[in-house]
């Protein structure tokens, strides 16, 4: 039963304060995709009671059976929260006291699509009650939880800070690196007030080690963009120079694993295919955007960045044809074998894929495609549902080309090699191997 503090005299926030010390704050992760789903484990592992919403209903019937969708949490970790609450329509929110609202923020047109996230912040208004804490951890424009959120949140007649609180805290989930777990991940977070502040400070520090202050939401939306932008720009600027140094006479691989043994001043990024997956590919956009839509003019590193990177899956199909033509074969007809078509190893995420993109255009020229992908085991490449063929000796010789591309670590390299005819390498991982059948990026 819920009870309505404000009638009993106590502070609603004060008791939400209390709830989250106790670990007894009923807990709702709305978005249950690559970082909802790691960070409800993480909430229930601490000892809150958990719910997890999610529209998609074949998700959450296999979050109900026991079972993982993801390839970052295993089925164990969901068999553990049998207590967990799982539902694909929000009315299970109104036994929350935290909500945190997980949902995917794409472009449409080249402009922030916040639909899911804005409808969320709906749903969770109808239920909203004194005494509760809503957390926005979604990539978006630095404006967008005082501007967007607050409204519509306080519509409810509650008052943000007084009655409710409201924080922004940026996702750092890197989907396929156990390497880089939730809780020794740093958390940046931020509070609409200092009140609200202290209360996200107060959940997220009983379940992350480090977390990192901001001193309003903007600058803990900024820094999730300025994060991404960081990687977009500096793997852009890698893969320009991969296509200089071509033309150069340069190894661009022996090059850069040169320059990466330098100490100071120097962090190693590596050539692609292009970018994926949503953080890279599509968030600085968010920030190129909020600058047109403010100051009047786009951020043109950001620009510059992703004409670059998206034009990268054409140049890798350009280099394939040119390998195929330098054994005497079009690409109309001849088999190709792309090795990986999620858009980076450890995941089963195609959104975004540059590998997809690769194997697409090469279709659409005519190539008679195939793919293997241990985390995918079907996918629709020009129109046509595939399945993920094996890596037995017969289909990788029967191929004209093997393209790696998004090789995960199952994948034996030096075995490829040395079984196919000719191996295009669009990531670097045949560096080392000193073999005639092997053209690189």
């Amino acid at each position: 039963m819920t009870i309505d503090l404000t009638a009993t005299g106590v502070d609603p926030l004060d008791a939400l304060a209390t709830r989250i010390r106790d670990r007894t704050a009923t807990t709702a992760v709305v978005g249950l995709g690559y970082v909802g789903l790691p960070l409800l484990v993480g909430v229930h592992a601490a000892g809150f009671p958990v719910i997890g919403i999610d529209n998609d209903e074949a998700k959450i019937d296999v979050l109900r059976s026991h079972r993982s969708h993801i390839a970052d949490i295993a089925d164990s970790e969901v068999a553990a929260m049998d207590r967990a609450i799982f539902s694909e329509n929000p009315s299970p929110l109104a036994q929350a006291e935290v909500v945190v609202l997980c949902l995917p923020t794409p472009l449409a047109d080249g402009a922030p699509d916040l639909t899911m996230v804005l409808t969320a912040a709906e749903d969770v208004a109808r239920l909203l009650r004194p005494g509760m804490l809503v957390v926005l951890e979604s990539t978006t424009y630095p404006g967008t939880t005082e501007e967007l959120m607050r409204p519509i949140l306080e519509a409810s007649g509650l008052r943000a800070g007084l009655e409710f609180a409201l924080a922004y805290s940026p996702e750092r989930i890197d989907p396929g690196n156990r390497d880089h777990r939730l809780d020794t991940t740093p958390k940046v977070v931020s509070g609409l007030t200092d009140r609200c502040r202290d209360l996200a400070v107060s959940f997220y520090s009983s379940f992350v080690h480090t977390v990192v202050t901001t001193s309003t939401p903007r600058e803990a939306e900024m820094a999730k963009l300025i994060e991404n932008t960081y990687r977009q720009v500096n793997i852009a600027l890698v893969n320009e120079l991969a296509v200089l140094a071509r033309d150069l006479g340069v190894d661009i691989w022996e090059s850069l694993h040169a320059a990466a043994t330098k100490p100071f001043g120097y962090q190693p990024f590596w050539p692609g295919p292009g970018v994926g997956g949503h953080c890279i590919s599509i968030d600085p956009t968010y920030l190129s955007w909020r600058a047109g839509q403010q100051l009047g003019h786009r951020v043109e590193f950001i620009e510059h960045a992703n004409e670059v990177n998206n034009r990268m899956p054409d140049y890798v199909v350009a280099r394939i044809a040119e390998a195929l033509n330098d054994a005497g074969k079009p690409i109309k007809g001849s088999k190709v074998l792309g090795i990986g078509v999620a858009f980076k190893p450890g995941v089963d995420d195609l959104r975004e894929s540059p590998s997809r993109m690769v194997l697409d255009r090469l279709a659409r020229r005519g190539a008679v495609i195939a793919y293997h992908d241990s985390f995918v085991p079907s996918c629709e490449i020009e129109g046509l549902e595939r399945s993920s063929v094996s890596l037995d000796a017969a289909t990788v010789a029967g191929q004209d080309i093997v393209v790696l591309l998004t090789p995960h670590a199952d994948v034996d390299v030096h075995d490829l090699v040395n079984r196919a005819a000719m191996v295009f390498d669009a990531r670097g991982v045949t560096v080392g191997i000193d073999a005639p059948n092997v053209v690189r990026l």
